[in-house]
């Protein structure tokens, strides 16, 4: 017996939001309503190639549409977030979920009081190469993590940390097993007037485990790659390439020295934003947690934005 079919709909429809809409018009799980942009044309424009409806006021979505993916500059997240979720409308919120945490607090009080679904959109987590991981990763002792890109041709309404760096900080928490502790950092502007444009930060966990973060988006080559240290094994992840290799330790014959052997491991490359908005139709439908929960997002916001106020101070910042 098939399920019923999820009303659905995109707000903001620039790079990433049309994206979004090719998923939804492939999707079984998904009935596609329509999408809005603040720009008519361009909303025209997306409508018209994927088949669907242009809006030309959000609020014409409500009543119409079951669930929607925000996918709008940060700073109009959480208006339309609550607007949404006040209705009983299940949002998928692109990252980060808000500009600060005492607005991703309420956005997740929202969705609790109404009953919705509020996903954020940290894509990696639906990579392939973190669907082959598994649960390899087992009391972590150092993780070290590489974002870096030219800089984008769009618009930049965040720095680097909101921008990038977000992506690894909510690996990060997923990967520890354990909350973080205290915080170092720097950064500095390059091509952005007053927004760090590269930052690095080592993050100390209460269970021991550190890790190291770079992020640059004015870099000359472009890399997304963690490397996990853990007893017996490294685990290094490609995310551009969604390559996987896991080294294990082989313990030598008596009085020789260990060695180094690759795990093998097979890895399905997958389209992520479908995987991201199939996640999410699924728990609508199921009523399942979503991989990357409301309280996920704010997580890694409120590690971002000690991350940001030590690169200000200039100084360590314990958490």
């Amino acid at each position: 017996m098939s399920r019923k079919k999820i009303k659905a709909a995109v707000v903001g429809v620039g790079y990433l939001g049309r994206l979004h809409a090719q998923k939804y018009a492939l999707l079984e799980g998904a009935e596609f309503v329509g999408v809005f942009d603040a720009n008519p044309a361009r909303a025209a424009e997306v409508a018209a190639e994927f088949g669907t409806k242009a809006f030309h006021d959000v609020n014409e979505l409500f009543g119409r549409v079951e669930a929607v993916s925000i996918v709008t500059p940060t700073e109009h997240h959480y208006r339309l977030g609550m607007e949404f979720l006040s209705k009983g409308v299940h949002v998928m919120m692109e990252k980060p979920i808000t500009t600060t945490t005492d607005e991703a607090r309420s956005l997740v009080a929202e969705a609790k009081r109404t009953g919705a679904v509020l996903q954020v959109g940290h894509l990696e987590r639906f990579n392939g190469a973190m669907i082959a991981l598994g649960n390899r990763i087992k009391d972590p002792v150092f993780i070290e993590a590489f974002r870096l890109s030219p800089f984008p041709n769009r618009s930049t309404d965040v720095d680097v940390i909101l921008d990038l760096m977000i992506h690894d900080l909510d690996l990060v928490l997923s990967m520890a097993g354990s909350e973080p502790d205290s915080v170092e950092a720097t950064g500095m502007p390059v091509v952005s007037p007053g927004k760090a444009d590269f930052a690095n930060a080592r993050v100390s966990f209460r269970n021991g485990c550190v890790a190291s973060l770079t992020a640059s988006r004015v870099s000359k080559e472009r890399a997304r790659k963690i490397n996990v240290y853990q007893q017996g094994s490294i685990i290094s992840i490609d995310y551009g390439a969604q390559g996987l290799t896991v080294t294990n330790t082989v313990p030598g014959a008596p009085g020789a020295t260990a060695v180094q052997a690759d795990e093998a491991i097979t890895v399905e490359k997958k389209d992520a934003i479908f995987e991201e908005l199939g996640s999410f139709l699924d728990c609508i439908a199921t009523g399942r947690p979503p991989v990357v929960s409301g309280s996920d997002g704010l997580r890694a916001l409120e590690l971002a934005e000690r991350i940001q106020e030590a690169v200000r101070a200039g100084r360590p910042q314990a958490i």
